[in-house]
């Protein structure tokens, strides 16, 4: 958000260092633009945490249905129970704690379909995973462990489905191949040929903002 900086070994000269970025300025321009309209995108793309607002869920959005406890709402004739993300607050509750409550069922939602993937997918590789846990990292969608652990992003369910399974795939690949070789593509593209379409979709897709 501040800029850009530039990190090298101590033994490269300044000069050298200069004129790397020199060479690379035209890309360094146009990333820093990209970020900033990234980051005007997520800022319109926030989620207003009241009845009826809509979250997006699995590429498509469902309209937050809040329920205060001892009161209640009816839903509208026109939802029906694939649209709706429900909630149940306090009477009164905050904007904070129907946002958090959202997030509890999001990341219910997120475990049971990632471990449904996962299931799917670790046959087809040939390999077999043994923990799952969520993430909330910033920047990560996913990690393995070579001892088949298995760590993804609960944000993933902003996305499409085809989308959130590269990640699957991806990681799940990392039981048999541990870095990004070549062979490690390879075996990414056994399950799923287009795996670079998903890949660019997943780095260009703007979601809301999570604090």
């Amino acid at each position: 958000a501040d800029g850009l900086v530039v990190r090298a070994p101590n033994w490269v000269t300044l000069r050298e260092v200069d004129a790397a970025v020199q060479e690379k300025s035209a890309w360094i321009v146009a990333k820093l633009q990209q970020f900033r309209e990234r980051q005007t995108e997520q800022f319109q793309k926030a989620i207003e945490w009241r009845h009826g607002a809509e979250v997006p869920f699995l590429g498509r959005t469902v309209q937050l249905c809040v329920l205060e406890r001892g009161v209640g709402r009816v839903l509208g004739q026109d939802l029906s129970p694939q649209q709706v993300l429900p909630v149940t607050v306090p009477p009164g509750a905050s904007v904070t704690q129907v946002r958090d409550a959202a997030q509890v069922w999001l990341k219910k939602q997120a475990k049971a379909l990632f471990e449904q993937r996962l299931h799917h997918f670790a046959p087809l590789l040939g390999v077999r995973w043994q923990k799952l846990s969520l993430s909330s990292a910033s920047t990560r969608w996913g990690s393995a462990s070579a001892n088949g652990s298995i760590r993804l992003n609960w944000r993933l369910i902003h996305h499409r489905l085809d989308v959130l399974d590269y990640v699957v795939v991806h990681e799940l690949s990392h039981l048999q191949v541990m870095d990004h070789s070549p062979r490690f593509w390879d075996t990414v593209k056994t399950v799923l040929p287009d795996y670079a379409q998903r890949r660019a979709t997943l780095k260009t897709e703007t979601l809301p903002p999570w604090p």
